[in-house]
């Protein structure tokens, strides 16, 4: 179970157990809600977030798009988390800000319903499983498709959406599998249920591009970064279904699953059916970035500054 001593909701620290909203909630009936999914580390310098500036612009614009005015700046809601995560005790943790439509007139109309915030925090683990991002999960292509940007917009991070990523998620587990793959709606290579997607062909890599409709992550752009700078090639391009199952080396990206290898596509072995050469070194910078071992990638590492008033 996710526990904590708080939440910070609207400005105020509440206790975990009182953050609560009205069953009358515009969100709960409709989706009309934005989130972020921030992971903390505990680094050698001191707790910090992986690039919460790049998560807090990116909650702010999937808001935009929804016609969402958040009522607190930038810089508020980053202390505000920081705050959070002292008060909570933790070292390292995940966070998620949610903003969404509160009580309001009933109706799908939502621009007449208030926006509201919250921020929780919670120690939690690999999400795939410290096994899966040690050897790789197993996964199956679904038979649901990546939602199109002509019904909805993919580029936001919006919770009604995932509903999409949740039936790819079940059907993969009732089969089975630890992910789903989906595809777009032409039929190539979109995301995982929450992740993004790398493949590796002849020492080169490719990852679906935005014409896919894939969200962009920001492990994704991270991972892309420490891929050129050790010199290898990544196109980000239309990637078919079948190259899939001829890759070397296949893996995801995302805060939740961080860098996690995939072993075995539709029954069909990657490579060796072990994570390959490539996808090691990537996850090897990648991990000493995330953990703040990385000089070179320190500035990714935003310090958590502790409040006064919490201390």
């Amino acid at each position: 179970m996710v526990s904590a001593d708080c939440v910070w909701m609207n400005g105020e620290f509440v206790a975990f157990e009182d953050a609560k909203v009205s069953v009358l909630t515009h969100a709960l009936h409709y989706g009309t809600g934005v989130f972020e999914g921030i992971r903390c580390y505990d680094t050698p310098r001191g707790p910090a977030v992986f690039r919460h500036t790049a998560h807090i612009d990116r909650l702010f614009q999937s808001a935009r798009m929804y016609f969402m005015d958040i009522p607190f700046s930038r810089d508020e809601i980053r202390a505000a988390t920081d705050e959070l995560i002292v008060r909570n005790g933790f070292r390292g943790c995940y966070i998620r800000p949610l903003v969404f439509r509160g009580a309001g007139p009933m109706g799908l109309y939502p621009l007449n319903s208030p926006v509201e915030i919250a921020i929780a925090a919670w120690e939690w683990g690999s999400y795939l499983g410290d096994e899966g991002k040690l050897n790789g999960v197993r996964a199956r292509v679904s038979s649901w498709r990546r939602i199109d940007s002509a019904s909805v917009i993919p580029a936001a991070k919006a919770t009604g959406q995932y509903l999409n990523s949740i039936n790819a998620k079940v059907e993969s587990e009732k089969a089975g599998y630890e992910e789903g793959i989906l595809l777009d709606t032409r039929g190539f290579v979109s995301e995982g249920t929450g992740e993004n997607l790398f493949i590796v062909k002849d020492s080169k890599l490719a990852t679906p591009h935005f014409t896919s409709d894939i969200l962009g992550g920001i492990n994704r752009h991270s991972v892309i970064e420490i891929i050129r700078d050790l010199g290898y090639t990544v196109e980000e391009r239309d990637i078919a279904r079948g190259e899939l199952y001829m890759a070397d080396e296949f893996f995801m990206t995302g805060t939740a699953a961080e860098l996690t290898p995939i072993r075995e596509i539709d029954d069909h072995p990657v490579g060796t059916g072990r994570p390959g050469p490539i996808t090691e070194r990537v996850r090897a910078i990648f991990e000493d970035a995330l953990h703040g071992r990385s000089e070179r990638y320190a500035k990714w590492n935003d310090l958590v500054e502790v409040p006064a008033r919490a201390t």
